[in-house]
């Protein structure tokens, strides 16, 4: 399609229909600083309505506006980034362009990250578009890779280019094109999704024309659940052991490591919504005839309702469930008996395992009355929310920043768990806080090793409490806000000085 391309019949186009829209491109300014509306409108003006709607469908905003988060395109980079024989390239501002590989590159990715510029000229004269196939092409080789993802940014998307018309494939190589603009993909947790999304669609439609490439490691012969969404890595392990005496193993993970899981995964007898907003993904399964089982086996309540729900989906005999649940609950049980968890926390995140780990934190013991999430309210995190709030938690979806900071000033934790400036405020009030992404999200959650797994540190944590007193005691008096720091004469703050705009909270890195 890419070869057969005729760019000058493109621009003879109306302007709704072509790559480009002239006028929306021509403003000065268009980039990510113009606005989440006025790169919606250039966008839609672009020709790329279609594209907004199904990811308005699919990862809606609410009930306020967009999470205060970092790019979203992070998530799908990093997806295609831990992937073999996958390829990368981004299409975008050179800003954005150099803090999303940095951001990739100082969480491990050892990859090279393709890009391909672009000017005022290139992109409204379609040349971008030329530009990019062109380096499809240079780096679509067999030999080092079975796919090549071609992500385009704000600028690219609100212009209009359409990657829509690369070719599907170059001797063998499938080329994925997809769109995140941070004006249409609320975080990058969902952004993972988009593109595991895409993969998935394109590895069924193989699947359904005929024999695939078997997975790297032989299956034994059971029937398999996929597991939907990043986890700790023994988290896999966990579920395998759970599922075992059901006579079931688990499947890949998705997003995958490499192409051939794709199709290992879609092989499945059921898919575990871990993460439960992978929409996209959850679409493709369920074209493929693969029903979803909501929630995890976290902590003795979920590992019972999960271990259920699975023996229910899979056809599974009660008596082997019964079986597997007297076998593993009482041991799990005993792990969140002997490391109990005793204080206050509030606790908030982006990364979609919010619920999962409030809930573990209930059953070790702690008082949970806040839990915020950047992810939307889906119909396969409902048994979460309800067993949440019926232990006293009021669940917020789609938390934003103020939401967060709130329910700190409301609640009074022992603890915060939270965003970078969550915690940074919880400090400033001597509230001890963890980031949650780092100190969290970066442990087991899932069966009996899950359930001993956070007091450690939550409890270390809530220790620390003496000492942050100690030093808000002795740094009392130094000033805050404008007046921070030791003065002989404390500045007064000028109530005929008004800023020119609010402070907006910072950004942060997941």
């Amino acid at each position: 399609m890419g070869a057969s391309l005729d760019l000058k019949a493109l621009r003879a186009r109306k302007p709704v229909d072509a790559p480009v829209n002239l006028d929306a491109t021509r403003q000065d300014g268009l980039g990510c600083h113009s606005g989440k509306e006025t790169m919606q409108n250039a966008a839609k003006a672009a020709g790329m309505g279609e594209t907004l709607d199904a990811l308005k469908r699919d990862y809606p905003v609410g009930p306020h506006d967009q999470p205060q988060s970092m790019c979203p395109a992070f998530g799908s980079l990093r997806v295609g980034l831990r992937m073999r024989r996958t390829a990368t390239i981004l299409s975008g501002s050179a800003c954005c362009v150099y803090g999303l590989t940095f951001t990739s590159h100082f969480y491990g990715a050892r990859r090279t990250v393709g890009y391909v510029p672009f000017n005022s000229e290139t992109l409204v004269t379609g040349k971008l578009f030329e530009d990019i196939r062109d380096a499809v092409r240079e780096t679509a080789d067999p030999a080092l890779h079975d796919a090549v993802v071609v992500i385009n940014l704000c600028v690219p998307t609100a212009s209009g280019v359409p990657l829509r018309l690369l070719p599907r494939e170059i001797d063998g190589v499938r080329i994925i094109g997809i769109d995140v603009p941070g004006f249409g993909v609320p975080t990058h947790a969902e952004a993972k999704d988009v593109l595991a999304g895409a993969m998935l669609k394109v590895a069924r439609g193989e699947a359904e024309h005929g024999p695939v490439a078997a997975p790297r490691q032989p299956r034994d012969g059971r029937p398999t659940i996929a597991l939907l969404g990043e986890m700790f890595p023994a988290d896999p392990m966990q579920i395998g052991a759970l599922l075992d005496p059901l006579g079931l193993a688990a499947g890949p993970v998705v997003p995958t490591r490499e192409w051939r899981e794709l199709y290992a995964a879609l092989d499945c007898t059921a898919v575990a919504a871990i993460h439960p907003f992978y929409t996209a993904s959850l679409r493709e399964f369920e074209a493929a005839g693969r029903p979803a089982v909501a929630s995890a086996p976290v902590g003795h309540d979920g590992t019972a309702a999960w271990l259920d729900a699975i023996g229910e989906t899979c056809g599974v005999s009660p008596a082997m469930v019964a079986a597997a649940k007297n076998r593993f609950l009482p041991a799990i049980r005993g792990a969140l008996s002997a490391n109990p968890i005793c204080g206050r926390i509030t606790l908030t995140g982006y990364e979609g395992s919010e619920l999962l780990v409030a809930r573990l934190l209930i059953e070790s013991g702690a008082e949970v009355p806040y839990v915020g999430t950047a992810c939307p309210r889906t119909k396969h995190s409902e048994a979460d929310r309800d067993w949440l709030e019926a232990h006293g938690a009021r669940v917020q979806f789609r938390a934003s920043l103020e939401q967060d900071l709130q329910a700190v000033e409301e609640y009074g934790p022992d603890l915060a768990i939270g965003t970078t400036p969550v915690v940074q405020k919880a400090k400033e009030r001597a509230i001890p806080a963890l980031y949650f992404t780092n100190l969290i999200s970066a442990r087991p959650l899932m069966g009996v090793a899950g359930a001993g797994s956070l007091a450690q540190v939550i409890n270390g944590a809530m220790g620390q409490r003496e000492r942050f007193d100690a030093m808000r005691s002795f740094f009392a008096g130094v000033g805050t806000g404008h007046a921070a720091g030791i003065w002989e004469d404390v500045p007064k703050k000028r109530a005929a000085v008004k800023r020119a705009a609010p402070e907006k909270p910072v950004g942060e890195m997941a």
